[in-house]
């Protein structure tokens, strides 16, 4: 991520890396190049690093110990969970509703909502933990890259942009889409960088068709859900985009074709991808 119209020497960029959830996530924020907040900065990306970890302990599928396990298990119910738990499940009850089974974390058996708890994480401890941010004058921006997929906000009267890069995922040295954005969401589901992971719940195999799907939202929830189901659905089943209530996208077929929409509007593109929409509007809330 880099900064658009303004003056990169205007800013200063705080970042702060970890590996959590099993990817790398860095933590921005963006202050003017004289600021004084170092310290409440400093704090609130620690706070989010703490905060992502413990939802790694309780959601991880991958340590015996967390309660995800723990309720698959049938050593730990539901109601005894981390309350967060309780939050994800209604997440993702809903998720699967609106998906039309799409996406399903129940379709092995048991309660697995590994792909929903990133992009819901994220979303909480920007909105929680850097949001306040920006009630701070020399604050312009703040937002968590996890993997790839990012909660981004930015001050009203700030002039800063945020500039993501969407790789192709059949030449993961190239940039397929560059998107300017000030506020909102992008996830992006693929094979770039952990091949065909994705799996396609009504067979039980990986879903093919689709080699990238990039969604921007208002929300890292609904952008990470609309990614993964877009990858399920293929690449000429599009009929979800009317409802879904995202705001552009990008799909790229294996094949190198390319679909791209703004809105709940399905546009045939020609490879140009999300950079002809330029600069998206503010959101109105994230």
């Amino acid at each position: 991520m880099s900064a658009g119209d303004p003056r990169p020497a205007d800013f200063r960029r705080s970042v702060k890396v970890e590996q959590i959830m099993g990817t790398a996530v860095s933590i921005h924020v963006i202050t003017a190049a004289e600021s004084v907040a170092g310290e409440s900065v400093a704090a609130a990306m620690g706070r989010v690093g703490a905060r992502l970890h413990q939802v790694d302990r309780v959601c991880s599928p991958f340590l015996e110990s967390s309660d995800i396990c723990r309720i698959a298990r049938g050593d730990l119910g539901l109601a005894d969970a981390d309350p967060m738990i309780a939050e994800i499940h209604r997440e993702c009850l809903d998720a699967r509703a609106r998906t039309g089974g799409l996406f399903d974390p129940w379709w092995k058996g048991w309660f697995d909502p590994t792909g929903i708890v990133k992009g819901w994480a994220v979303e909480r401890v920007v909105e929680q933990e850097l949001a306040p941010l920006l009630e701070i004058r020399d604050v312009a921006a703040v937002g968590v890259n996890a993997g790839g997929d990012m909660q981004l906000l930015t001050a009203e009267d700030s002039p800063w942009v945020w500039e993501v890069g969407i790789v192709d995922p059949n030449d993961p040295r190239q940039m397929a889409a560059r998107l300017s954005v000030t506020s909102g969401a992008i996830a992006t589901s693929g094979i770039a960088e952990r091949g065909d992971h994705i799996i396609d719940p009504r067979t039980g195999g990986a879903a093919h068709g689709i080699a990238s799907s990039t969604v921007v939202a208002d929300r890292l929830t609904e952008a990470d859900l609309w990614a993964t189901t877009a990858m399920i659905a293929g690449f000429d089943d599009l009929d979800w985009i009317a409802t879904a209530g995202t705001r552009a996208g990008l799909l790229i077929a294996s094949d190198g074709r390319v679909r791209r929409w703004s809105g709940g509007t399905r546009i045939l593109a020609d490879g140009a991808g999300l950079e002809r929409f330029g600069r998206l509007p503010q959101a109105a809330s994230a």
